[in-house]
């Protein structure tokens, strides 16, 4: 399947979301309105939404519940990328001036901030604590895998443990709930709920791994910023590790990173890129991609075999072999 067909399918009710994301914003304060419009206008593929829509088909759909859900899950992602290009000191994304970039990093924390906060609120428009429990939590463990990742930033002794627990929590988990609280949102059995959460958490980690793939092996117009951005922060993913395992590699991989990290990512790492490229590193990282989409597509078999089910498996697909 590809994300349009499925886009066009939904596309009543995703405006909908879409509309609700714009009114959930919007403030009488001059500049956080203006911030987070910016924000709101540079797109995406409101992946987290469509999971939300799509779990909440396995029970008793109706649009003006789930959107809270919807809506929370969207604004705490947004808020996480306005947070990230301040810690990555990012210029571009999807090819739009970031908030950081545009005005400054004090802004561009204080509308993550209000973002956020934003996010919560809106999910009191559901009476139900587990989820405003979930939706903290996730909050909680993002926050820990931000910190995580800067941690361990320019660290190559890192192991695959490390990378797959901070790629749970950064990116995941809350894949994994916009699937479990669209269920649950739709008052659909426990079981069924339980089953979206492991299926989200799946993709979830296809999604991060995919995108680090992206990120060296994509092109600028394929993903909207310079490729080798992660590591000219310092962020070793899922590819770079696995080639640092390589007898061959290791020794010139270590001293393209030591020139990266004096230069503090300010130099043209395309000879790193390069070296990643011919490793084995993409394919193994691309091959544990294509694992988590087969776990997460084999959970969904215990489901009642409605259209829902046939999407959530479309958009696995989509994920597992996504270019941009």
């Amino acid at each position: 399947m590809k994300l349009i067909e499925l886009y066009a399918k939904m596309k009543k009710d995703i405006s909908y979301i879409e509309k609700e994301l714009e009114r959930s914003i919007d403030t009488d304060h001059a500049m956080l309105r203006e911030t987070s419009v910016h924000l709101l206008k540079a797109g995406g593929k409101r992946i987290r939404p469509i999971f939300v829509l799509l779990g909440a088909k396995f029970g008793t759909y109706d649009l003006t519940r789930v959107k809270h859900v919807a809506v929370s899950l969207e604004l705490i992602h947004m808020a996480s990328l306005v947070h990230d290009d301040v810690i990555d000191d990012a210029e571009t994304r999807r090819g739009q001036l970031t908030v950081r970039s545009k005005w400054d990093n004090r802004v561009a924390m204080f509308t993550g901030d209000y973002i956020f906060a934003k996010a919560l609120h809106v999910a009191t428009g559901l009476g139900n604590p587990a989820i405003h429990q979930t939706l903290s939590k996730a909050i909680l463990e993002m926050s820990i895998g931000e910190m995580e990742q800067i941690r361990l930033f320019f660290n190559a002794e890192q192991t695959l443990r490390d990378y797959l627990l901070r790629i749970r929590r950064k990116t995941a988990l809350l894949i994994a709930i916009s699937c479990q609280l669209g269920a649950i949102a739709a008052d659909a059995d426990e079981w069924v709920s339980n089953r979206l959460y492991s299926f989200g958490y799946n993709v979830g980690m296809a999604f991060q791994i995919r995108d680090d793939l992206l990120d060296l092996c994509g092109t600028e117009k394929e993903i909207g910023k310079p490729p080798g951005s992660d590591i000219r922060q310092g962020n070793i993913t899922i590819p770079v590790i696995y080639a640092l395992r390589e007898p061959g590699l290791r020794v010139p991989l270590m001293q393209e990173l030591r020139k990266i990290q004096e230069a503090d990512g300010q130099i043209d790492v395309s000879r790193f890129i390069g070296l990643i490229r011919g490793s084995q590193g993409i394919r193994q990282a691309e091959e544990l991609a294509n694992r988590y989409i087969d776990k997460a597509i084999a959970v969904l078999h215990s489901l009642p075999d409605i259209q829902a089910k046939k999407d959530l498996i479309g958009v696995a697909h989509f994920i597992g072999n996504r270019s941009y």
